[in-house]
């Protein structure tokens, strides 16, 4: 894969063009201030009165409703949630895209599912920092960056790429690495990610550890330690190292029974299922489930109440108040 750092990277692309952020949320926020901080003229689209709006001008924005600074922009970059992006797209930005202009995203959902077709003479471009918002803002303030996805979905001017790499590096991201992907790639491993691993996967993970030991008689505060708080520390230990680095700081006991049991505990089963996940991705019909499901939102409200209800966070609200968490 191609990676780029700051001096591969020139800003010219942007010079003399407005940036629109559609959304003031974790991204938004932080892109808009990074980008600002570093020379781009952006703008800020919002709902009117709301929340963000307010937090917008506190910020030293002007905020603008969500048409006009679609209007005023030479790039408008899309950072609303996945769900909302299809209908504000048809009701307030599609109008405004004259020859020439970008359309940006920081995942590609929504143009890889085609829940967004945008005109042919526009450019269409990613650019997902791999970090949350706040987090890729501090680390900007203090001179540094975090790595970013860029990929071109339209190249109509020829320019997309420059586009792309120019807003990674506006904020901060050239400074740690910017790999060039594609819509889709981005799209499927970032679902599968989510879906199969590090929400989903660890969860569940997590959640039947700590029935199994309830339920063979152990203290569900016993338990919480054991399958969930010290979760932390070895995440923290492979973010650091590796897993290899991670193994050599835990005990040989530690080592010999993750090393042994593990692959019987996430067996070829489990690998089974990760396959028809995936499947389930680049086929579309999570998509259908999801954002092409009406009611997909009434499922989540009692998918979230069952999980606040589950023991486990009864339990982990006492150990965190333990802990001053």
């Amino acid at each position: 894969m191609k990676v780029y750092y700051d001096g591969d990277i020139s800003m010219d692309v942007l010079k003399g063009k407005v940036v629109a952020v559609v959304g003031y949320g974790s991204q938004g926020r932080a892109q808009a201030l990074n980008m600002r901080d570093s020379g781009v003229e952006v703008v800020v689209g919002l709902r009117e009165g709301g929340a963000s709006w307010r937090k917008a001008l506190e910020d030293g924005f002007r905020p603008l409703p969500v048409e006009e600074a679609a209007r005023k922009a030479d790039v408008i970059h899309i950072l609303i949630p996945d769900p909302e992006q299809p209908l504000v797209y048809r009701e307030k930005i599609k109008q405004h895209l004259r020859e020439g202009k970008t359309l940006g995203f920081s995942h590609g959902y929504n143009i890889h599912y085609r829940q967004i077709v945008p005109p042919p003479d526009v450019d269409v471009v990613l650019m997902a920092p791999k970090s949350p918002g706040p987090r890729m803002r501090e680390l900007f303030l203090q001179g540094k960056g975090v790595p970013a996805l860029v990929g071109v979905g339209q190249n109509y001017t020829g320019k997309a790429l420059e586009t792309a790499l120019a807003m990674a590096k506006a904020n901060g991201c050239s400074r740690a690495g910017v790999i060039e992907t594609t819509f889709k790639d981005e799209t499927e491993t970032d679902l599968f990610g989510e879906q199969a691993v590090l929400v989903g996967g660890v969860m569940e993970l997590i959640r039947n550890g700590f029935e199994v030991l309830v339920e063979n008689g152990y203290p569900p505060e016993l338990a919480y330690f054991e399958v969930l708080n010290e979760l932390k520390l070895i995440v923290d230990l492979i973010y650091q190292g590796g897993m290899t680095h991670m193994l050599k700081a835990v005990s040989d006991t530690a080592k010999y029974g993750g090393l042994t049991v593990g692959p019987q505990i996430i067996d070829s089963h489990v690998r089974q299922n990760m396959e028809k996940a995936l499947a389930r991705i680049k086929s579309g019909d999570f998509v259908e489930t999801w954002t092409g499901n009406p009611r997909a939102y009434e499922t989540l409200e009692e998918l979230m109440k069952k999980m606040s209800d589950h023991p486990i966070e009864k339990v982990g609200e006492k150990i965190r108040k333990m802990a001053n968490i």
